[in-house]
């Protein structure tokens, strides 16, 4: 079971335990620690979900557009600079048989893509409840996996035979630079346009969930701590 299950079964059954032994304490620390738990867990969900009558829900598959977008502004910015389209050319038919791109995606700072990603999360329903848990620094620690996975996916985009094949293609065209270039993009929009909003949805979901799922522990945890000082108030 994951955490963010575990906290809220600790909390049901501090809630349960509390109702059945009629012990007021136990029953507000399990009620306040649920409610907790339990809102980030859907806040939680509703940014990947669209959930009927509820504003800023599927956050994630509503910028879809905007993200494609973000990795196409990346590849043409930082990759296929005049620079090294200039290196790709000078270097004859024997430097194109051995393209390889990993290499130059790897020593891409992908910082900026994250920071566009905190701005969205910032944006949405689920950023008035980051407050709680630290804020903005609680997203932090996604950095780290945020940059791997997508680092990945374009190594793993950018090795695709088709896409090096109809690179090397239109690189071998005696064509200006600004030509060259606006080939490029045409083949790097083709290949974003078979992304789908539930593929980008899956490889974000699996990236963050994991990690977002300490602000269900953290809601849980101070949920139960203002419950028992508000039983205590009671006393």
């Amino acid at each position: 079971m994951n955490k963010s299950g575990l906290t809220n079964l600790l909390a049901f059954i501090l809630l349960l335990a509390g109702y059945v032994l009629k012990q007021d304490l136990i029953l507000n620390i399990g009620l306040f620690a649920l409610a907790g738990a339990l809102t980030n867990w859907i806040a939680i969900y509703m940014l990947f979900e669209k959930v009927p009558g509820f504003y800023g829900s599927g956050v994630i598959p509503a910028r879809f557009e905007e993200f494609k977008a973000g990795i196409r502004h990346l590849m043409m910015s930082q990759f296929f600079t005049d620079e090294n389209i200039d290196r790709f050319l000078s270097g004859g038919s024997g430097h194109q048989r051995d393209l390889h791109l990993a290499p130059v995606i790897e020593k891409v700072d992908l910082s900026p893509a994250f920071d566009a990603f905190v701005v969205v999360i910032k944006e949405s329903a689920f950023g008035s409840m980051l407050g709680f848990v630290g804020g903005e620094a609680a997203l932090k620690p996604l950095k780290e996996p945020f940059v791997k996975t997508m680092k990945k996916s374009l190594i793993h985009m950018t090795q695709d035979k088709a896409f090096l094949a109809n690179l090397r293609e239109e690189l071998e065209q005696p064509d200006v630079m600004a030509d060259i270039k606006n080939q490029i993009e045409e083949i790097i929009e083709k290949r974003l346009d078979e992304l789908t909003p539930q593929i980008v949805k899956e490889i974000i979901q699996d990236m963050i969930k994991q990690h977002l799922g300490w602000l269900v522990v953290w809601g849980g945890v101070f949920g139960g701590l203002i419950g028992l000082i508000a039983a205590l108030l009671k006393v």
